[in-house]
Order: structure tokens, then sequence, then C-alpha cells
């Protein structure tokens, strides 16, 4: 979404612009942590209710200055922004979880959680260019932080792979670590409400297209062999999310889908 922060190429000018939604994503701090934990149920070893985006874990990432802690709040607003249903700060923080019980499988652990943060916040409902605004971003604000050269680029790379989360090569963990943590929800026990948020976000389409469209997606997901690429992954959360996505897609075909 392009709004008052934003430059003429839809990305923010400077991340120290918008001092209220500065302010207001500070103060909405404690709400993710209260709402994280439902989703987190499905991230496996991952503790549940832990503070995901916190000022400590993104420190640990992008460091602790000025510049750094004025991304992660940019970042923190851009996830709050009122259009947004499903992916929310809610889904920012239990991705940051599913990462944990999958991180040995990561070659850079540490670009695969700065992707997180990235994957959707440019987030406008329009696949391909979401996931390319939002890898742009991450290339605009990372070197800011002083992260170094070769991550910010291996972390723009990883953001681009969620656009379809099926073009991970053979031994691209890190790409595997995160389009699996990305996917983590499909297991989760608040899949309901999941598909629910998914369904408002995209309010605009009529109720006949959007089934027939979410069935597709059901029906290409669930023909995979296997929905999650690392061993743990499919351990933890394949079987669940099979089934999930199975009822959801009976729902769908008895309207018609």
């Amino acid at each position: 979404m392009i709004d008052a922060r934003t430059s003429p190429d839809g990305l923010p000018d400077d991340p120290t612009a918008g001092e209220t939604a500065v302010r207001d994503a500070a103060a909405g701090e404690t709400a993710v942590r209260d709402t994280a934990a439902g989703e987190t149920a499905a991230g496996g070893d991952a503790a549940a209710g832990d503070d995901w985006t916190g000022c400590g874990r993104w420190a640990a990432l992008a460091g602790d200055s000025a510049a750094s802690l004025a991304v992660r709040a940019e970042l923190l607003a851009r996830w709050a922004e009122p259009h947004r249903r499903y992916h929310t700060r809610t889904h920012l923080a239990a991705v940051l979880a599913a990462v944990e019980p999958l991180a040995a499988e990561a070659r850079d652990v540490a670009a695969v959680r700065l992707a997180a943060w990235f994957h959707d916040a440019v987030y406008d409902g329009r696949p391909g260019w979401d996931e390319e605004r939002s890898a742009q971003l991450a290339q605009s604000r990372l070197p800011r932080c002083g992260v170094p050269a070769g991550r910010v680029a291996e972390t723009a790379r990883l953001v681009r792979l969620t656009a379809a989360h099926d073009t991970t090569g053979p031994g691209d963990g890190n790409g595997a670590v995160l389009c699996d943590a990305d996917l983590a929800v499909l297991a989760g026990p608040g899949y309901a409400d999941y598909a629910r948020a998914v369904r408002e976000e995209y309010a605009h389409v009529p109720g006949p297209l959007f089934a027939q469209g979410r069935a597709e997606v059901l029906r290409r997901l669930l023909a995979t062999p296997t929905l999650y690429r690392t061993p743990r992954a499919r351990d933890l959360w394949e079987e669940r999310a099979r089934a999930n996505m199975t009822a959801e897609l009976t729902v769908l075909l008895g309207k018609g889908a």
C-alpha cells in the first residue's frame, strides 16, 4: 500500500520518517506478544509467546544503531497497516518462531530471519509485485543498518522466493527453511482463522471467483509429493497441514468451486 510515507516509486524515502507510525509501532509491541502465541503453536519447538519481534532479537540481526532501530520501527508499522488481515504482525512473529526448529538446516539463518522480517513488508495484495517490492525494500534498508552486502543480497533473494514457494533448488537450505516457516500456518490449530483472514484480504473478489481460485491453490499444494522441504518441517507439520487443507477444499467444493 502506498501512503504518505512513500516516495513516487512506492518505497519510503527515509526510515525515520512517519514519526506517528513509529510511535504506533512501538506501542503495539505488547499486542504482538499477546497475539503471536496462538499462531506460533505450529512452530514445533519454538516457544509460544516469545517476543520474536523485540528489539533484542532485531539487534542481533541488524545492530542497535539509531538507523537500524528506525528500520525496525518502520517494518513494524508496515506490518500493522490497517488493510491487512492475515499478513499482520502476528504472521511475522509466527514465521520468525517457525524458523527456530528448522534453523540447523539453513546455511545463513540470520539472512533467513531478516527475510522473514521483509517478506511481506510491502503488501498490496498483488502476488509477485509485493514480493519484488519487499525485496527492494530490504536492499534499500539493510545497508543502512550495517548488514554486509552478501547477506543483504541473500535476504532479497529469499524474499523473492516467497512469491511462489516452489522455486527453491537442491541444496538451498536457506530457501527451504524460509518457505517452510512461511507455510507452517497450514498446520496450525488456528487454520480456520487463517483461511478467514485470507478471504478478508481478498474481500474485493466476488465469492464464486475467490472460491475457484482458492480451490485451485489448495489442489496444487495437495498434489505436491511433500508440502515442506526440510525433514524437520515434514515431521512437525505435513500431516496436519494436509488434513487442514483437505477440509477447507471439501467446504469450497461444496460451494461449487
